[in-house]
């Protein structure tokens, strides 16, 4: 199957060469140029623009950064969606608002365009893998097409219902989970230094007691064994954060949790500490604010 591609970050990349190892033909582009070079060594084929990806595809995948991104490649000049095709699929795998997908789901109906939503669960090295997780919505003709280009990059497949806005949903609602974790690791591992216990010592106790999580134990190594480059970073949790935040406001709920999280990012990224990864620089800020004055 022919795949335009917009989107070749620490996510869109791996994935990108997931589909191409699975046989498929994909026409990919990003805003760096760079970023294209390794893919075409690999047989993709480069797009001036995002219109040039959809050319002869039977589907485009997006997978871009924020909803910035996805307003100037999707709505910009040469951008996606005045270019599609009737039939051609657009399956949005990026993390976005809930009023972006409502918008995105409204103009795809206007044009009489299918549409996907199927954001992914997974740090760059799980997509190297093909063990995202995908969260998907839609219409279920649309679901049928777009799940056998996402099996290539997953280890599973949660269809949540049939409008698009569900899917961006449950995404924004699993990485306030993924924050909340880190956070409240991040506390117990600086409790149990001042107590004069080791945190990989109290986490494996912990958690074999209790949660029998290998993602608790993922992430508690992230933390406690910094990597030399970040997943991601605590900049892209604020913009998560702040996307849920403002779902529950459009439906009259408030999230008290999600309000202390985000007055905490605000304090991360005022000390300079956006670019950290998302795990170890929540743990850096518990670290900081634990001392009583």
């Amino acid at each position: 199957m022919r795949i335009g591609f917009l989107g070749l970050g620490k996510m869109g990349a791996p994935m990108a060469r997931r589909l191409l190892d699975a046989g498929h033909e994909l026409s990919v582009w990003n805003r760096t140029e760079g970023r294209t070079e390794p893919l075409l060594r690999e047989g993709a084929i480069a797009a001036g623009t995002p219109a040039e990806a959809e050319l002869g595809a039977d589907a485009v995948i997006t997978m871009l950064f924020d909803d910035a991104a996805n307003e100037e490649v999707l709505f910009g000049p040469n951008g996606l969606m005045d270019a599609l095709s009737p039939g051609v699929l657009h399956i949005a795998c990026s993390t976005i608002s809930v009023a972006l997908s409502e918008r995105l789901t409204a103009e795809h109906a206007r044009r009489g365009l299918p549409f996907v939503a199927a954001p992914v669960f997974g740090r760059p090295s799980v997509a190297e893998d093909g063990r995202l997780w995908i969260v998907v919505a839609g219409a279920e003709d649309a679901v049928a097409r777009a799940r056998p280009l996402l099996e290539p990059l997953s280890r599973g497949i949660s269809v949540v219902g049939s409008e698009p806005r569900q899917a961006h949903a449950v995404k924004l609602g699993g990485n306030f989970l993924i924050s909340a974790m880190i956070h409240s690791l991040s506390e117990a591992f600086t409790y149990a230094d001042a107590q004069g216990i080791e945190p990989e010592t109290f986490l494996e106790t912990v958690n074999s007691a209790l949660f029998q999580s290998p993602f608790y134990a993922a992430y508690a190594n992230v933390m406690l064994h910094p990597p030399e480059q970040p997943g991601a970073t605590i900049e892209l949790g604020a913009k998560d954060l702040r996307l849920l935040r403002e779902a529950a406001a459009s439906r009259g709920i408030r999230l008290s949790l999600a309000d202390a999280l985000a007055e905490v990012f605000v304090e991360a990224r005022r000390l300079g500490l956006g670019g950290e990864d998302w795990a170890v620089g929540q743990y850096r800020m518990a670290q900081r604010r634990a001392p009583v004055a």
